[in-house]
């Protein structure tokens, strides 16, 4: 790469502290704690006083520890003299914290009153007849939790060890370094996930396992939660009711520390199914204010004593729009009844101290940007586009707002252009470009996203809590090292750099275009080897996770084929079931006899889809059995169909006879029909190109190939023909004069006839060439092959690793407000030497992420030009509208066209400008002539020193 990134990022050197374990250690050294040591483990001190939950995390941790080292460590309430113990507490109930704080030994100050504030300290002599404390406080029950499973983390249980049966790490002795301290406490208030579209898959399971969305279920998901340090849910809803399904669902959630919520649509902590089972009338405030409002009285008073944040306003039943008569005075007037609803239950006074939150889900968006308000305590939750682009931010008055603001976000939606819902489909890229955004413009009350099923979301799940613990933690630099730390908390750090490559591959495949929007003619298999590159790409993924299954010791085997071996190979099934697809298509349609091949090969990878489901289900005896189970191939509508549907192929009847066909590179028209059969080639382009001989029979028949030049190159010169084969046409440059040539391909095979492929080459002669090479008809550019130049404090380009379609892509991180719309020549700049050799009239296709307008009454601008001249300013969103829309989440990226006017070929710069935030440019395609039909555009052009 050529970009020089910002040095202000001091952060893409920081180890990540939620992942690595860094004050434990296998061996033990000279002023270490031993947690366990010769088949002992230390005693645990836990205050009577102390909550339950903390109780329950503190027991968890002595089965970690047992699960890690076989050693028992006890729980105490009463510290005696001996040489070492861990002492758990709250600052508000553990007696021996306050006496250790009192005495000097314990600086508490850093957590103190803070929220889930958590220390962990190593502290010598902490009082008579203790050589050794190894302290884990937290400023509330939370923090205290959170640092108890820090702990557990640290010394070998991953977060996932229930839920994707990740195996205890094991050790005889653990210690904890010398000189420990960890303080820290989140930058989120709000951190969790949203079980939602949870049927077949989580639904069917549930039912099978724990009979219902119960309290036996639920404590799986609390736990995880809080190992991941997050503390909010939002429960499933689709045909489940929290609260009614088992009374202890609440009590449970209050007594672990999970706070509990209600979706978008499921106002005051009820549930949209207690609506239909207990009321009887309409949805519908207007007609039946009665009702309603003794419904969500009823929720407020059930939740009172429990720790809650109430979701006010109203969509429509089953989470539709509101009918087209309501208005915005009628919402008021929803939110007027439900603070009037939580003043009477928990006093006028403490009104303003009752979490509270108004998603700007959808339409309900509108009705603020019209003129709804609600009061400055209440938290704006604002959404994305259920495709990972955020809509909207706050502004600088909004930041001001003491309930401030948070993000919804989605791993899983069910709607529009297409349901995705079956894999994990959003690179942990996307989700950091998204959330560093909204944690710049101080969203950072809730971070919440829809999970689906939970799994198979286990891998951006993890990344997004961990995010949201300090977003600070996480740049654009260290993406590569989180996912490392993953791998290798999960399997061990022998092949996390491979896994990790795994992860981000095959996620980024996904980002590109989902598998429910696949489709035979995605990629194109004519131009620029497009499908060809990317089945070669899959391929190569599945062999290497197949190759690191068998490597894996046995206990490991399931969790490595939940985590990666199925996600990548159920990718590449997708792919090869739609390229093969294409592939029979294209060949029925030129009367290949091979065609039939490739209808086989469709049925083959559509068979592989439900085999590899039925392994997953097969897991230990069928423990996860039901997951995977959602419908995902031969959507026509935005929903899914009722089950997997095969593409249609066709299937060909050869003749009982030779027949021959041929086609070229690019052309879908094969001799004899097609006469015309070119083949260009540039000296710094595409070095091969290839000639398909077929045979529309069953006979094999003989062909003679003659060429026309010496300076013509064919890799292979078959003389029989049995079903097809593949020629590569290549250029022996050394031995052209001039700068244009021309030549022929003569095959002739049966018939009358014979098919002649026009072959032409053309080699400048001009050598003192630099940068970027115009050929085959373009210039391509992926956006971090530049260099950037004047970068400033609060505005640079920092690229991107493995963001979107291409090898990066380069974000602009530029301070909220700060604009160069009006001074683009003093704006930071992506620079690219190029050279032409042709002049005219040409296009600039900037493709970039498809962020939205989330700054009110802006779009997102940049501006680009050539060399000095005065840049043209381009507004990304444009059009911005609901067709526009759908095709840029439908392709994951937006393209946009300027029109410049080069007037003399030779060597040129092409600069793009960063004008404001939320840029992020994956590629530049300069086009020289029209450009061949594809999903990716044409792949980078060579670059001269």
């Amino acid at each position: 790469m050529y970009v020089k990134t910002w040095c202000v990022l001091l952060v893409s050197c920081f180890l990540l502290s939620a992942q690595a374990s860094d004050y434990v250690s296998l061996a033990g050294k000279k002023g270490d704690f031993p947690l366990v040591h010769n088949g002992n483990a230390v005693a645990i001190y836990l205050d009577k006083a102390e909550p339950q939950g903390l109780k329950l995390a503190v027991t968890n941790l002595q089965n970690d520890m047992q699960k890690v080292s076989g050693a028992t460590s006890e729980l105490v309430s009463a510290i005696t003299k001996q040489k070492s113990i861990v002492i758990v507490g709250t600052l508000q109930h553990s007696v021996v914290l306050q006496q250790l704080v009192a005495a000097g030994k314990l600086d508490v100050s850093a957590i103190d009153g803070q929220w889930e504030g958590m220390l962990i300290q190593l502290i010598n002599q902490p009082m008579a007849g203790v050589e050794q404390a190894l302290v884990v406080a937290g400023s509330d029950m939370r923090g205290a939790i959170f640092g108890v499973y820090d702990l557990s983390e640290k010394i070998g249980v991953s977060p996932w060890y229930w839920w994707a049966d990740v195996p205890v790490k094991q050790a005889k002795s653990l210690f904890v370094k010398a000189n420990t301290l960890v303080q820290q406490q989140p930058k989120v208030r709000y951190r969790g996930i949203f079980l939602n579209d949870e049927a077949p898959a989580l639904s069917s399971w549930v039912h099978e396992k724990y009979g219902n969305y119960n309290s036996a279920f639920y404590q799986h998901v609390f736990e995880l939660l809080l190992r991941l340090k997050a503390n909010f849910l939002w429960p499933a809803m689709w045909n489940n009711s929290f609260n009614v399904d088992d009374i202890a669902n609440p009590q449970l959630a209050n007594t672990m520390g999970i706070v509990m919520s209600t979706s978008h649509h499921e106002p005051m902590m009820r549930a949209d199914k207690e609506w239909h089972a207990e009321r009887d009338g309409k949805w519908d405030y207007a007609v039946n204010p009665k009702k309603l409002y003794k419904f969500w009285q009823e929720g407020a008073q059930r939740h009172r004593d429990y720790e809650s944040v109430y979701t006010l306003g109203m969509r429509g039943q089953a989470d539709e729009p509101m009918g087209e008569n309501e208005n915005i005075a009628l919402l008021e007037k929803i939110v007027a009844a439900q603070r009037q609803i939580l003043s009477d239950t928990f006093g006028k006074d403490k009104l303003s101290q009752v979490p509270q939150v108004w998603a700007l889900y959808k339409e309900v968006q509108s009705y603020y940007e019209n003129g709804m308000r609600v009061p400055d305590d209440v938290t704006l939750l604002w959404s994305d586009d259920n495709w990972g682009n955020l809509r909207r931010l706050p502004t600088p008055d909004e930041r001001k707002r003491s309930g401030g603001a948070g993000v919804y976000y989605h791993f899983d939606y069910v709607g529009g252009p297409r349901s995705y819902r079956w894999i994990n489909t959003v690179p942990i890229t996307k989700i950091w470009e998204q959330m560093n955004l909204a944690y710049d413009y101080q969203a950072n009350r809730i971070w919440l996203t829809n999970v689906g099923d939970l799994k198979p979301m286990e891998y951006p799940i993890d990344f997004f809590l961990r995010m949201a613990w300090n977003p600070e933690n996480y740049s654009a630099d260290n993406l590569v090292t989180y996912g490392q730390q993953w791998a290798t908390q999960q399997f061990g750090a022998e092949h996390a750099v491979q896994i990790e490559k795994l992860m981000t591959g095959y996620t980024r495949h996904n980002g590109r275009r989902k598998p429910e929007l696949m489709e035979p003619d995605t990629y194109s298999v004519l131009n620029y080897n497009e499908a060809s590159r990317i089945s070669t790409e899959l391929q190569s993924y599945v062999e290497q996770a197949e190759t690191l299954h068998e490597k894996m010791p046995e206990q490991y085997k399931d969790a490595f084929f939940q985590l990666v071996l199925h996600p990548v190979k159920a990718t590449r099934i997708i792919f090869e079931l739609n390229h093969n697809a294409a592939l029979n298509r294209l060949y029925a349609e030129q009367g290949r006899a091979s065609s039939n091949d490739y209808a086989a090969q469709v049925k083959y990878w559509f068979a592989a889809d439900k085999a590899l489901e039925q392994q997953y289900h097969q897991l230990g005896k069928g423990r996860w059995n039901h997951f995977m189970s959602q419908p995902h191939i031969g959507y026509t509508t935005w929903n899914n169909p009722p089950a997997n549907i095969m593409p249609n192929i066709v299937l060909n009847e050869p003749i009982n006879a030779a027949d021959m066909g041929v086609a070229v590179e690019g052309s879908a028209a094969a001799w004899p029909v097609n006469g015309n059969l070119p083949l260009k080639f540039d000296f710094y382009g595409q070095q091969q190109r290839y000639i398909d001989v077929f045979n529309k029979g069953n006979v094999p028949f003989d062909v003679n190939i003659r060429v026309s030049e010496p300076w013509i190159k064919l890799a292979t010169r078959p003389a029989q023909i049995a079903t097809e084969q593949r020629l590569w046409v290549s250029i022996d440059w050394s031995q052209l004069s001039t700068e244009h040539a021309a030549g022929t391909i003569d095959i002739k095979g049966t018939g009358w006839g014979s098919a002649k492929v026009k072959i032409n080459a053309f080699k400048p002669a001009d050598n003192n060439i630099h940068g970027f090479v115009e050929a085959d008809g373009y210039i391509s550019l992926d956006a971090g092959s530049g260099t950037v130049q004047q970068q400033a404090k609060d505005a640079y380009w920092q690229e991107i690793p493995n963001h979107g379609r291409t090898l990066s892509s380069m974000t602009g991180l530029i301070k909220p407000e700060l604009s160069f719309v009006d001074k683009p020549s003093q704006a930071p700049y992506l620079e690219y030497p190029l050279h032409f050799f042709t002049e005219g009239k040409f296009e600039i296709h900037t493709i970039v992420a498809p962020s939205l307008n989330f700054v009110p009454g802006r779009g997102i601008r940049f501006a680009i030009g050539f060399d000095d001249e005065k840049p043209q300013i381009i507004d990304v969103l444009a059009e911005n509208n609901a067709v526009s829309w759908e095709e840029s989440v439908k392709d994951g990226v937006r393209a946009v066209i300027s029109h410049h006017d080069l007037t003399q070929a030779g060597a040129k710069k092409l600069r793009l400008y960063l004008l404001e935030s939320g840029l992020t440019v994956q590629k530049l395609v300069i086009a020289t002539s029209e450009l061949k039909s594809s999903y990716l555009a044409p792949p980078p052009s060579r670059k001269l020193p």
